[in-house]
Order: C-alpha cells, then structure tokens, then sequence
C-alpha cells in the first residue's frame, strides 16, 4: 500500500514543488512506483514535468465527476504518473465548502488508487485553505521545505499549528515525514544560522541534506524536466539525489 507524504508549506517560493517533482521523479528512476498528485491551482508541479491537465484532472476527482484512475496520467519519467492540477482547482475552494465531509474528499478518492504505488506525494498549494487540508487529512506524513530565511521559522510555527489541528480533529496519525533545508547559500551568516536554529528546534526530523540555491534548478521546470535529466551533474541534481537516498533510508 503506497504511503502518502503531502509536501506542504503555506509560504511560497521555498522550494515546495522543486522538491515534490524531483523527488518524485528520483523515486520512479529507482524502481519506486511513484504517483505525484497535484492540487496547487498554479499546476507547477503538472507543467514542471512535462504534463498538462487534459479534461480530467485531480479536480474532477475531488469534485466527484470522475474517477481517480480516469484523472492519472503517465509521464515522460521512468516510474512516475500524475494527476495533473490547473486553475481550476481554485474553484474546488468554494466549491468543495457544501459538500460532506469535504476534509476527506483527497483521502476517499486516493484510496482508490493507493495499492498501484510505492508512494504518493501531493504538491499542496502555497496556503493553509481547504485544499492543504485535504492533502494533511489524506497523508501519512508531511515533508516540510524551509527556505534558508529570516521568517523561515515563524511561518513553521502556524504550519506545526494547523498540523495539530488536523491530528486532533481529521488524521490522528499523521506525522512528520521530514524538514528540508532549500536555497541554502553557505556564504551568508543567516542560511548558516536559520539551518542551526531549524535542527536545534527539530532535531532528526530535519534532513541531513540541504538543497542550495541553483539556477540551475529554476531552469529545469521551464523544459520540462526534472534537474537529474536537465543537467545531472548540477548541485541541485546532487543534492536532490542524496535527498531521494535519505528518504528512503527512512522509510526502510
């Protein structure tokens, strides 16, 4: 049964989709079977690897219109599929707010389609609506990316809060699957005492690895590709890789 890790974080530009397309298609290089879910309105992570969201997308599951299996497409990548996301997901906000158990409509169609995969990663939109919260009651664990920054831990304490919520009243047994350090610049005092700070809040929670910041990594998404096809010896490819290996250590 595929394990589902929603990689979340409600500030955007830290990295969140880099790191769910990567490490997904690091996954499926490896003869994992991987499945990533997108449910971002901007549908980065859908156009990052190549796809598009054709007429069934994550959103006609959600909504009910459609099967799960109907909205799950084959990429270029070895190993992986997506449900691919678009705008239309913005209006799933609204229009999921009547419906019953709205917080579980993620959960209930994912269920469907769960045995098919090693793992499943949900690239949750950058925002604490209902939406995330679909990705937080539907998932086993939460990857968290933390940019390198001065606000870096304070946009962690509401996420750690909603995470409680939704343990309360909606996943018991959701946890922390791990947090990762992004665009890490060694040469600055503040990346060097953002990371110190993070572990010492933390611990082993967070990942042995930190992702720099790569140009080379922004590029990547614009052709379609994951960094380990778009230029494998990049520093981001590298430590993309060493995230994959200690991911999956983790979850021996």
């Amino acid at each position: 049964m595929g394990k589902i890790v929603a990689v979340t974080n409600q500030k955007g530009g830290v990295g969140k989709t880099t790191t769910a397309t990567n490490l997904s298609a690091l996954l499926g290089s490896l003869g994992q079977r991987t499945l990533i879910v997108d449910i971002d309105p901007q549908g980065n992570a859908t156009s990052g690897l190549g796809a598009e969201a054709g007429e069934t997308s994550v959103y006609e599951a959600l909504l009910g219109r459609a099967a799960m299996s109907a909205a799950i497409w084959p990429t270029d990548w070895p190993g992986l599929d997506i449900a691919p996301g678009d705008i239309r997901l913005a209006g799933a906000e609204v229009e999921l707010v009547t419906v019953a158990q709205r917080e579980y409509r993620l959960r209930q169609v994912l269920t469907a389609v769960k045995d098919r995969y090693d793992y499943i990663l949900v690239d949750c939109p950058p925002s604490l609506g209902l939406l995330t919260l679909n990705a937080l009651t539907a998932a086993d664990s939460a990857l968290i990316p933390i940019q390198c920054e001065y606000y870096a831990l304070e946009g962690l304490s509401s996420l750690m809060s909603t995470m409680r919520r939704v343990q309360h009243s909606f996943n018991p047994n959701l946890r922390i699957e791990g947090i990762l350090l992004t665009m890490m610049d060694g040469r600055t005092r503040l990346s060097s005492q953002v990371a110190e700070e993070v572990k010492r809040h933390f611990g082993r929670q967070v990942y042995g690895v930190t992702i720099p910041r790569s140009v080379r990594l922004g590029e990547a998404p614009s052709h379609g590709e994951p960094i380990h096809v778009y230029d494998p010896k990049s520093a981001g490819a590298l430590a993309y890789g060493v995230l994959t290996r200690e991911f999956l250590a983790r979850n021996k």
